[in-house]
């Protein structure tokens, strides 16, 4: 028995040593964008760029072991900062490279606070303002960023991941009226359908994420959007862990091959 034991554990282990070691990817990584993929609203955040490794971009780094992985995205950041600051620092010919971007361009948290404070009234008004800024002024700057990303980075597959509606609207009690979720939501959709436009213009994939969050707005009872949070504030109207996990990770996954 003793021989045989032997004989097995030595075949086992020869075989062991005889399998071709997995290749290791060979995909250069880039996480561009704003807040929304920096990772606020999840736990871990850090450094004046709020960036989180349970954000989405560090999430699918970690489950697909790329060559090399950039986290370049920056809570606040608009199509400006993009352009000069982040894809400067990116390395030229990235593979793949991800991007939420267009949200603080139009407003979102001056828009937030003015719905959280004003009457009805006050906040569809407020909410047309950043939609006017939508249709006129946001289009150029998107085709200057994703112009910019495409001639740093040639060949890569850019992903450009939309953002989700906010608010539940069905639930009866919620911090805004159901007149100020809605006016939120149609200003969020307005602005994924101009970026989504832009984006497949330039020849990028668009990741809509809306049907990932389908069912999970602020107010609803399994969100995955915080609400208003007082400690610490940023985390405010922006993705919790789940969120990034459920929400934003498989919608760059079934986009990135």
């Amino acid at each position: 028995m003793r021989i045989a034991s032997v004989l097995v554990t030595s075949s086992v282990l020869s075989l062991v040593l005889a399998a071709p070691a997995q290749a290791a990817s060979s995909i250069d990584y880039v996480a561009l964008g704003d807040s929304y993929s920096s990772g606020v609203g999840a736990s871990g955040q850090s450094g004046t760029c709020l960036r989180s490794n349970n954000a989405y971009g560090p999430k699918w780094a970690a489950a697909n072991s790329p060559a090399t992985f950039q986290f370049l995205a920056c809570s606040g950041a608009t199509t400006d900062d993009v352009r000069n600051s982040q894809i400067p620092a990116m390395n030229a010919g990235a593979d793949l490279v991800s991007i939420t971007i267009g949200g603080n361009d139009a407003g979102f948290a001056p828009t937030i606070v003015t719905c959280l404070t004003s009457s009805d009234s006050a906040c569809a008004a407020k909410v047309d303002s950043g939609r006017a800024y939508v249709e006129n002024t946001l289009p150029a700057k998107l085709d200057a960023t994703y112009a910019a990303i495409r001639a740093k980075a040639p060949g890569a597959r850019v992903v450009v991941l939309g953002y989700p509606l906010i608010f539940d609207t069905s639930s009866v009690l919620c911090e805004m009226s159901t007149a100020k979720r809605k006016s939120i939501n149609e200003g969020a959709r307005v602005l994924d359908e101009k970026i989504k436009q832009r984006a497949e213009a330039a020849g990028f994939v668009w990741s809509d994420v809306r049907d990932e969050f389908t069912g999970h707005g602020v107010c609803s009872s399994r969100a995955w959007i915080n609400g208003l949070t007082i400690i610490p504030p940023q985390n405010s109207y922006h993705p919790n862990g789940s969120g990034y996990t459920s929400g934003y990770l498989p919608a760059l996954t079934g986009s990135a091959a």
